[in-house]
This record gives C-alpha cells, sequence and structure tokens, in this order.
C-alpha cells in the first residue's frame, strides 16, 4: 500500500465491498500513516475485522472439505487407508433414499440423491436426476392414466408399483455411476423425514378439505 497514491488508497475504502478485508484495512493504515485518516476510521476498522473473521471461518470450512474430498478419492484409488474414524463427505445413504423412496415417493429419494451429488460438487449429475424425475413423473403419470383408460379397473394396481422402476434406476445407475464406492459419512435422515412426513399430513388434510366441500353426488363423496 506504501506505493499507492491516495486517490488509489481512497478507492478501496469507497469500494471496500469489492476488495477483501485485509487490503480495505491496510489503506486505512497507510492513510492514517500519511496524516490523512478516514473518517469514522475506528468504526469501520472494527466492521472489517469482525467481517475478515467470518471470511476466514467460510475459508477454512471450504479448504476442510475440499482436503477431505481429496482424502476420500485417494481411499477410493488405493492410495491411502482409511483412518478408525469415519472419512468422506456426509451423504444419504443408498439405503436411505430406497427406503424413503418406498415409504414416500421416488421424488422424496430423488431429492436426497440430488443432494448428495451437490455436495459432491457434481452439479450435471444432479441435473440428470432432476430431468429423469420431472420426466419419470410426467411420463409415468400419464401412461398410467392411459393404461386406466383402456383397461379401466384392471390396471389400478399398477400404482403400488410405480416408484419400482425409478428405484431401480437409482439403485443400478445413478449410485453406481456417480457416486460408487465414494467413501462418505452416513448423513441423518431425521431431517427428510420430518419433511416428508409433514408434507404428507398437508395433503392428506387438504385432501379431507376437498373430499368436505364436493357436492353430494359427485365421485367420492357418499
Amino acid at each position: 500500500m506504501s506505493r499507492k497514491t491516495v486517490a488509489e488508497l481512497r478507492e478501496y475504502v469507497e469500494q471496500r465491498y469489492q476488495y477483501r478485508e485485509e487490503a480495505v484495512l491496510a489503506a486505512l493504515t497507510e492513510l492514517e500513516r500519511r496524516g490523512l485518516p478516514e473518517p469514522n476510521a475506528e468504526a469501520l476498522m472494527a466492521e472489517l475485522r469482525l467481517g475478515q473473521e467470518q471470511t476466514e471461518r467460510r475459508e477454512a470450512v471450504v479448504r476442510a472439505e475440499v482436503a477431505e474430498q481429496v482424502q476420500a478419492r485417494r481411499v477410493a484409488r488405493g492410495e491411502a487407508s482409511p483412518d478408525a474414524a469415519e472419512v468422506g463427505p456426509r451423504l444419504f445413504s443408498l439405503g436411505a433414499i430406497t427406503i424413503f423412496s418406498v415409504l414416500f415417493s421416488m421424488i422424496a429419494g430423488g431429492v436426497m440423491l440430488v443432494l448428495n451429488l451437490r455436495t459432491l460438487q457434481r452439479g450435471r449429475a444432479a441435473l440428470l436426476v432432476v430431468a429423469f424425475v420431472l420426466a419419470y413423473v410426467f411420463g409415468g403419470g400419464y401412461l398410467v392414466l392411459w393404461l386406466k383408460s383402456v383397461y379401466g379397473e384392471q390396471v389400478n394396481w399398477l400404482g403400488s408399483f410405480f416408484n419400482l422402476p425409478a428405484i431401480l434406476v437409482y439403485n443400478l445407475f445413478f449410485w453406481p455411476r456417480y457416486i460408487g464406492r465414494q467413501p462418505y459419512r452416513s448423513r441423518s435422515w431425521v431431517g427428510p423425514l420430518l419433511i416428508c412426513g409433514l408434507l404428507m399430513l398437508g395433503l392428506y388434510y387438504l385432501l379431507v378439505q376437498l373430499h368436505g366441500i364436493m357436492p353430494a353426488g359427485m365421485p367420492g363423496t357418499v
């Protein structure tokens, strides 16, 4: 900063949100050394130091995650042996994804798989899962409706197995191809369970309300 002009130093202060906190702090210190301190310099420096601490904490978290992923890849390639402690990023297990897909919907399992891929920074794979879920829901739903219109009540059993093909795709394609033997720590499924449970309760309540306001004689009313 000693080589900067006064105008350049003041630009650091005035445009401080474009620069790192330590650069702005250095500019303020240099201005004070030259006998040209900024108004409210002490308050500004305190704010910048607080922001600097927050930035350093965020960067430390990112560095730890990167180091963890590098170690996990080394373990997967056999270049390093895992420690006694768990290694790798926190992911929902394939078993949890399968169970949620069976109990709630293949959409729930797809969301958990997307979150895994985002944790692994595999954005394209995550988008591919999203595209698959959307295509399956709309395409599969249309197919089931068409079959019911053709064969009537004889194909009602299809609804019970609607999620099965998607679960097989999760287990036999997406997980082996994009996660595979990636070492990971199991992520808690309590949060997704609560969310899915609340959504199911909300849907049930909505259906009850709709049933209650349907005129007598319409399908679904008594």
